[in-house]
């Protein structure tokens, strides 16, 4: 009977795991063994104090690496149960997680722990091609599977709400000197294993663009190459604002990307709006929904790409030291 995890099935899960989004790819998080349990922790040193201040943004990250974690275990036939910020005491530890009963994956574990590698952030111009209706449906049963909510912003109306209370917040956060420089800091001109490539940074916005763009030093667009006039957005939200429901949240968001993923569709998230308070209480009401709103996702069909960079699985590892 199993009694607790290897460093080697840790080492595993783990280079699958780290393959999730952060904020401007800083991969704020670390992994151990304690007692037979995986725990996985924010790391307070990776946090962007500026972009963050309220850690939201480090963890919607350690849920979404949660997830990962979670479908390669499953996939390795090693399933955990989770618990989530199990030590009151230690708030920067996000989950412990314990084997589970020893079972093959299901299909659909298998399905989304393979789009893992392929799964990157799309800040391209999109194709014109609709997002057809079951590709839509799947995304939205993959937030609620993680007890979350993906609402589709259907129609010029509700798409243009968006993208307004999107620019009011991004204009705000361009006026704060200390946030542009530490997005600044983290675009990486040069290969590196974190930050955000200036390649992968999309193409610099233009008046004419109806959703702003983050500004990581892209390249100035070709004539015609103007971003989708129609975007398919979705805005992704959990029950409440608890730390445990952005956990929640990281996780559904993973959920969903890797299920876009899947069905061949590209996203790019948009956090502008969830970053300053009042841009997401004027979001959460112009779609009347309860909860909160978790993150904003623009989807549809693009250009091939790569994922960006991941630091080495053993710096992120805190393994126990070997005694002489």
């Amino acid at each position: 009977m199993t009694t607790g995890f290897t460093v080697e099935q840790l080492r595993s899960a783990v280079t699958d795991a780290v393959r999730a989004p952060s904020l401007h790819n800083t991969q704020p998080w670390r992994f151990r063994l304690r007692d037979g349990g995986i725990e996985l922790s924010v790391d307070p040193l990776r946090r962007l104090p500026a972009t963050d201040p309220s850690g939201w943004g480090a963890r919607i990250a350690a849920g979404a690496v949660l997830f990962n974690l979670r479908l390669a275990l499953a996939v390795a036939g090693t399933p955990a149960t989770v618990r989530l910020r199990p030590y009151p005491a230690d708030p920067n530890v996000v989950a412990r997680l314990v084997p589970d009963v020893p079972r093959r994956p299901t299909p659909n574990e298998q399905i989304l722990h393979a789009a893992i590698s392929r799964r990157f952030s799309n800040r391209a111009p999109f194709w014109p091609d609709p997002v057809p209706a079951d590709a839509r449906w799947r995304i939205g049963e993959a937030a609620r599977a993680e007890h979350c909510w993906l609402e589709l912003l259907i129609g010029t109306g509700a798409v243009n709400a968006f993208a307004e209370i999107t620019r009011s917040a991004h204009r705000v956060l361009e006026r704060d000197p200390a946030y542009v420089a530490e997005r600044t800091a983290w675009i990486r001109s040069e290969p590196a294993p974190d930050g955000v490539p200036a390649a992968a940074g999309g193409p610099r916005g233009e008046p004419q663009d109806l959703l702003p763009q983050r500004g990581f030093g892209g390249r100035d667009r070709a004539p015609g190459r103007d971003f989708e006039p129609e975007p398919l957005v979705a805005v992704l939200g959990s029950a409440g604002n608890t730390t445990a429901d952005q956990i929640v949240a990281g996780q559904a968001l993973q959920r969903v990307l890797l299920t876009a993923t899947d069905a061949g569709l590209s996203v790019s998230m948009i956090s502008q709006p969830i970053e300053v308070s009042g841009a997401r209480e004027a979001l959460r009401l112009s779609l009347g929904r309860f909860g909160t709103p978790q993150m904003g996702l623009r989807i549809g069909y693009g250009q091939p790409g790569t994922a960006t960079p991941r630091r080495p699985v053993d710096e992120v590892l805190d393994l126990p030291v070997a005694s002489a």
